[in-house]
Order: C-alpha cells, then structure tokens, then sequence
C-alpha cells in the first residue's frame, strides 16, 4: 500500500499538481469578491502560496500549484509558488487541459463544480472542494 507521500508523487518523483478554479474558489464565500474580482483572486493566490511546500491534507508537499483565472481576474500574475494561468475562453476547460496534459504525475483539482469535478474524475484527477483551501 503506498503511503500519502508516495502516492503524491505518483512514482515519478515530480511533485503532485494542484489545480485550483480560481473563479470557484473565490465565488464559494460572499465577502464582496464581485466588486473586486481580480483583487479577490489576488488575495486567494497569495494564500496558496503556503500550500507550495506543505501540501494539502492527503496530498503532501511540495506540490505544483496553478491556479486558473478567467474574465475580470485575468491580469493576475504568478508569484513564487503558485503559476497563474488565465484562461483565454472557459476557465472550466482550462482546467481539464491542464489535468489532460499532466502525463501520469497525481493531479488533484480544487473546485466545487458538479460538472468540472466529472471531467476531471473521469480523467483521473482527484477533487476537493474550496474549504481545503480557504482560511
């Protein structure tokens, strides 16, 4: 049985990928985020940044963390830890490409959308919800 730490890097040795739906995440709590939705975005970047080495429950770090931008927050900028991708149509199908194009590395997708979390479980990502990531 291969233990959280194994199974995080999937026998390749490259650390897991996270996947985060930025416009999910920030949509999950209503504290305001509509008036400032690339602010809003900022502010959940700089909070992954913490999940670059520690990891999330299950999903030991370091990890990879890119987080998906779309419309009004797409002039957010990666930082040190977390890669900002912005999606240049659907954020959603952004999402699925990145988890498409992650070989055979462990992938685990932060969103709350029914739909979204199908694609990519049936792509073979894991899914959690926007609580792993929120303070």
């Amino acid at each position: 049985m291969q233990d959280d730490e194994e199974r995080a890097r999937g026998g390749s040795g490259a650390p897991a990928l996270l996947v985060v739906d930025g416009a999910n995440v920030v949509g999950s709590v209503p504290d305001g985020w509509w008036r400032d939705r690339r602010g809003a975005a900022e502010r959940l970047r700089d909070r992954l940044v913490a999940y670059a080495e520690q990891g999330l429950a299950g999903w030991p770090g370091p990890v990879e963390i890119v987080l998906v931008v779309e419309g009004a927050a797409r002039g957010v900028t990666s930082v040190p830890g977390v890669r900002v991708e912005a999606a240049s149509g659907s954020g959603d199908d952004r999402v699925v490409e990145l988890v498409e194009s992650a070989g055979d590395r462990p992938v685990l997708v932060v969103t709350a959308d029914r739909e979204l979390r199908r694609r990519v479980e049936e792509r073979g990502a894991g899914v959690t919800g926007p609580r792993a990531v929120r303070d």
